[in-house]
């Protein structure tokens, strides 16, 4: 224990003697190229150090009853070690949430922890994206007009309190989600209503056919929590939750949950701990403890993993990665990431300026050195769109935009500016997953600097950043987006109407023609995969061409730990569910 009770002093120190090599660029490649033809298996896990290309795509989601219900897993709690010491787990890890409440938080912290702490209805295997699986629920129905999804629940949960679960609970906090209209509220809009037909049995209505539904709701922001609890501080599933919830405070240091961890406490850009819930209704996990402590410089956890002082870190470079290459006490996890590095041009000609004109956008992405941002992240891919590249459908390297400088040129004189402009680029100054934000957007700049765009860079604190992005403000911004929703129907959030089209980027349906709108009404509930595949590219094409993003390199994952650590798998959901982990002894 005494090795963990000292990881803020040693951050300190580290940050300020690893200064000068916090920001490296690659020098080795360690990761062969993912090509498009061979797009990553989103599940898939690699069994070398060097992630294999697998071959199967995300299975078809079901659309017939499941009827069989999970083993019942053990609960006993796992032997204590000889010393009778707590069992814990330090992970080093640069934090982005903003909160813990189920209806609030939306970011990569939070996925990992509500991964931990609560269950949803249905998941995931461990290891893949290949089925739709029981978890909450041991069996569902779909009605013939595939808008009535019908679920039973386990008999056997109780949350951590000791409360047993029931439907209301989940009607609670799918209405609660809904209601309380903050960042993962929209996920909830397909639903029209979810109603307890009795105590374990809920029916959910959807507005209208929507082939990803299970899918979706496998998203830690559809986890059921425990009503009472949450009632009890303050919280409320009514439709003015967006006025009079409450709970958001006592959420942020208390989760009421299933799952295999609950919250102890949180300390803002500091750290995350969690404990072993003894009343979990499936098989107890090793540790007794996770800390996961904020390293926001990938040296710096670099250095506390060779140490020993954190035992996983989550966030290194490829060169980095390089250098812990045959040291026999570190294991290193490597693939292709979930996270699409992006430019963002806001629309509105008052917030964006020059890039809120669509031929500006175009010429921007024409400007772009895809090549050397694969470079500089060796591993990396190039997207043809903001769909990410393990998706079905998606358009890899292969269907990318390539650099085309004099076109640019041509496209920005059309436009009006055959001089260039001055502009400046927002994002958050951070390194995460490996990458530097700030070393790529220096490459932005001087990128665009050869076609006349002069780009000041305004880096900005992670959360001053982030709400900024989130309420429309940046006119021209840098951010990265990993898949909320395991389908093609994630993409529909970067087209006009969308979450992040309508929100962030002022891109409204007005903005689009009639033709493009009717594209993504067809996509949202198109079940035939061939029709499905077809509608999707046409967006694509639509995107490449008008769209008001620069998608431009999606990174490959470095994840190492100590080798005495067992059960380590990478998910492009939640990225590691730490209850799957223990220690060798």
């Amino acid at each position: 224990m005494l090795r963990h009770q000292f990881w803020k002093i040693l951050v300190a120190v580290l940050l300020l003697t690893l200064l000068a090599g916090c920001t490296g660029t690659p020098e080795t490649v360690v990761v062969p190229e993912n090509t498009p033809e061979t797009a990553a298996d989103p599940g898939a896990q690699p069994t070398e150090e060097v992630a294999e290309e697998p071959t199967e795509e995300p299975a078809e989601e079901p659309t017939e009853e499941v009827a069989e219900e999970p083993t019942e897993a053990p609960t006993e709690e796992p032997a204590e070690e000889a010393t009778g010491e707590e069992r814990v787990l330090v992970i080093g890890h640069s934090e982005v949430t903003e909160s813990y409440d189920l209806a609030y938080a939306f970011n990569p912290t939070s996925g990992i922890v509500h991964r931990a702490t609560y269950d949803s209805l249905v998941t995931f295997p461990d290891g893949d994206t290949t089925s739709i699986e029981p978890n909450l629920a041991t069996s569902w129905e779909v009605s013939d007009d595939a808008t009535v999804y019908t679920f039973t629940l386990r008999d056997d949960v109780t949350f951590a309190n000791g409360d047993p679960l029931t439907a209301d609970d989940v009607v609670f906090s799918f209405n609660r989600l809904k209601n309380v209209q903050d960042n993962p509220s929209f996920l909830a809009d397909p639903i029209a209503s979810v109603v307890a037909l009795d105590d374990l049995t809920v029916e959910i209505t959807l507005v209208e056919p929507r082939p990803s539904f299970l899918v979706e709701i496998i998203n830690t922001a559809f986890s059921i929590a425990n009503d009472d609890e949450v009632i009890a501080a303050g919280g409320t599933d009514a439709a003015d939750a967006a006025d009079t919830d409450g709970a958001q405070e006592f959420l942020d240091q208390n989760s009421v949950g299933t799952g295999p961890y609950i919250l102890e406490s949180w300390t803002p850009q500091e750290e995350t701990v969690i404990v072993r819930n003894p009343n979990y209704w499936g098989e107890q996990p090793y540790f007794d403890r996770v800390i996961i402590v904020n390293i926001p410089e990938a040296a710096t956890q670099k250095v506390a993993l060779e140490a020993g002082d954190i035992d996983l870190a989550t966030d290194l470079t490829p060169d980095q990665v390089t250098e812990l290459e045959g040291n026999a006490d570190i294991s290193i996890f490597q693939g292709l990431d979930r996270w699409t590095h992006f430019l963002l041009m806001n629309r509105d000609p008052e917030i964006g300026g020059p890039v809120a004109d669509p031929n500006v956008a175009l010429a921007i992405r024409l400007a772009l050195d895809y090549e050397g941002y694969r470079e500089l992240w060796a591993g990396s891919v190039t997207p043809g769109s903001n769909m990410w590249v393990g998706l079905p459908g998606a358009f890899g390297q292969d269907r990318a935009i390539e650099r085309d400088l004099d076109r640019a040129r041509e496209l920005l004189a059309e436009a009006g500016y055959a001089d260039g402009f001055d502009i400046e680029l927002s994002y958050p100054d951070f390194t995460f997953a490996g990458v530097n934000l700030g070393t790529n957007a220096q490459k932005v700049q001087a990128d665009l600097a050869e076609i006349g765009i002069n780009v000041s860079l305004r880096p900005g604190e992670v959360q001053v950043s982030l709400e900024e992005y989130r309420t429309g403000q940046q006119g021209f911004g840098y951010w990265f987006w990993g898949p909320d929703i395991l389908d093609p129907v994630d993409f529909l959030s970067f087209l006009p109407g969308g979450k992040v089209a309508e929100e962030r980027t002022n891109w409204t349906e007005a903005m689009a023609d009639q033709e493009i709108l009717d594209l993504i009404a067809q996509a949202r509930v198109e079940e035939e995969p061939e029709a499905r595949l077809e509608v999707f590219e046409q967006l694509q094409l639509y995107a490449q061409e008008s769209g008001a993003y620069a998608p431009f390199n999606v990174p490959a994952i470095q994840t190492a730990y100590r080798s005495d650590i067992e059960g380590y798998v990478w998910h492009p959901e939640w990225s590691v569910d730490v209850a799957l982990l223990s220690r060798s002894e």
